[in-house]
């Protein structure tokens, strides 16, 4: 037989409850409904500071947190923006307005969360997004049709924006011109002389949605001259920029916008580890105006791109959230202004 010894009551763990908003107004001497309005940053209903400084403090003390599910159901819809992973990582360019974006929600009380859906795409990746019931959806780049706009709606997110070249039907857009980033570089080396230009065209996946147009408005930007447009894929390493470098002589190239200015470094290093000269030989323009472009010997001659504010578009949100029976808005984005330096 057995013995089961017997633990005394100090060894057992204390089973702790769960604080409620009744334990909150209780130490608050406060009413349930003043917790609520506080805690949920409410603005219909005026309450002193005293007395929202002591229903946080009776929070903290207690480790209370409102109840997400709880305040859904109240409200009628989450306060949940839920914005998909981009496939590609992200440059610094698009972290800091992905940064500026979420403070901007936050301070209009949304909870921004960023979703992975891992070999999803299209109208089936917005069928696992709507499972999680977000009040709202933004989405980067393409893939996204009228029909994943559907289905997102009839779940009961009440704003999908897109956030790329194109638009799509019942959902608020904001239009990004990349083909105006590819026209400026195009049109900046054409006036100074290249006649030959190369465009860096990234082999990476996923890429293409930006690429395509970039490459599109520097053969818009040269049309009817003498100058010709060669398209450079290349992937995104040391070894394939070298092999490219080892051939630029023969391509009789004398000029190349190298899509963004990560890709523009990797060229020009690669370029200058070969004897080929920037800009005498080649004339070598970026896109994006990071810092480390300011940096480099010759400095990188560069496409400024101005993204869309995060304020303004956390505010475009917080009118589709509020008005869901609007028409949606669309509003074209992504100024470009060249930047010129010593490669280019």
């Amino acid at each position: 037989m057995v013995q089961i010894p017997n633990t005394p009551p100090s060894a057992v763990p204390a089973q702790h409850s769960v604080p409620t908003s009744a334990d909150v107004a209780r130490l608050a001497g406060v009413s349930r409904a003043t917790v609520s309005y506080v805690l949920n940053n409410a603005t219909a209903v005026r309450i002193s500071e005293p007395t929202r400084r002591r229903v946080r403090e009776a929070a903290r003390e207690l480790g209370y947190v409102p109840h997400a599910a709880a305040r859904s159901l109240r409200a009628g819809h989450s306060r949940m923006v839920l914005m998909p992973a981009p496939a590609i990582p992200a440059g610094p360019l698009y972290s800091r307005f992905l940064a500026e974006l979420q403070s901007a929600l936050g301070r209009l009380d949304y909870t921004v969360v960023q979703y992975g859906t891992v070999g999803l795409q299209g109208d089936e990746a917005a069928r696992a997004w709507a499972e999680l019931r977000p009040v709202a959806v933004l989405v980067p780049g393409a893939g996204l049709g009228p029909p994943g706009v559907a289905v997102l709606r009839r779940s009961g997110a009440r704003a999908v924006v897109t956030l790329g070249p194109e638009r799509v039907e019942g959902a608020h857009a904001l239009l990004m011109d990349h083909e105006a980033v590819g026209h400026c570089a195009g049109a900046h080396l054409h006036a100074g002389g290249r006649r030959r230009i190369g465009v860096v065209v990234p082999a990476e996946a996923g890429l293409e949605a930006f690429s395509r147009p970039r490459l599109a408005g520097v053969r818009r930007a040269v049309r009817g001259t003498d100058a010709t447009v060669t398209a450079l894929p290349l992937a995104y390493t040391e070894q394939a920029a070298a092999r490219l470098a080892a051939r630029w002589r023969g391509t009789g190239l004398d000029a190349v916008f190298a899509y963004n200015d990560e890709y523009a470094m990797l060229l020009m290093r690669a370029l200058q580890d070969e004897g080929v000269r920037v800009p005498e030989d080649v004339a070598v323009v970026g896109a994006d105006d990071l810092m480390l472009g300011r940096l480099l010997r010759p400095r990188l001659t560069t496409v400024h791109v101005e993204l869309p504010s995060g304020r303004d578009l956390a505010e475009l949100v917080d009118r589709a959230v509020r008005e869901p029976g609007g028409e949606p808005e669309v509003h074209r984005v992504l100024g470009a202004t060249l930047v010129p330096r010593e490669s280019g």
